[in-house]
């Protein structure tokens, strides 16, 4: 019997992250109340109060949902050893990145509330500080594999990995918002790999052998 209260608890805290995340989308954050929620979830007000403090705390959590396995699955790819060419751990984790914001809904939904649909002010104020941790982890993590291929001769003479690195973080960000920005139908998401290659090729040292 306690298992399955756990369970039922479980999937009515899953429930409500999930109805916050329709009703963030459909209404913007600031418009966004927790009797909006509860009706979207078919749950009380006192449901969502035994699961989470406020709406700051459940905007977290419908984030930690999305991003969690998002960094660990682009992470994969950016950390692995399997790459010879630091770029090229780079440049796979930047495809995997748009691959899984152009097949997976919920993803880009949980983007856009964040980029487009949430006013950082009043209760979420003091909280877009966290918010943006996960692209400021990307930039830190870019900055050590860039300093890598430096060091390893694969990084095109005359550019500083650090430089490089922000750059490739200023490209990721403005892609991201671009995405955002478009329809679905509009075919960016089908041009974004070459995009990525171009980037990542304008960083890599040429071989004097194959000018």
């Amino acid at each position: 019997m306690v298992r399955k209260t756990k369970e039922e608890a479980e999937k009515t805290r899953k429930e409500i992250i999930e109805s916050a995340r329709k009703v963030f989308h459909r209404c913007g954050v600031s418009r966004s109340t927790l009797e909006k929620i509860a009706t979207e979830a078919g749950v009380t007000r006192g449901a969502i109060y035994w699961h989470f403090q406020d709406k700051a705390e459940l905007f977290f959590a419908m984030r930690e949902d999305v991003f969690t396995p998002m960094v660990e699955r682009t992470d994969s790819f950016l950390l692995s050893e399997a790459y010879d060419n630091p770029l090229d751990a780079i440049e796979a984790s930047l495809k995997e990145f748009f691959r899984v914001l152009e097949d997976c809904t919920v993803v880009r939904e949980v983007f856009d509330i964040m980029i487009s649909r949430c006013e950082y002010v009043d209760e979420f104020a003091s909280v877009q500080e966290e918010v943006g941790r996960p692209a400021r982890d990307f930039l830190e993590k870019i900055e050590r594999i860039y300093k890598r291929a430096a060091d390893k001769g694969m990084l095109r003479e005359g550019l500083d990995p650090i430089d490089m690195a922000r750059d490739t973080w200023a490209f990721t960000s403005g892609m991201l918002h671009l995405l955002l920005g478009c329809q679905m139908d509009s075919g960016l998401d089908q041009q974004i790999p070459q995009m990525i290659t171009t980037h990542m090729a304008l960083r890599r040292r040429v071989n004097p052998a194959t000018k």
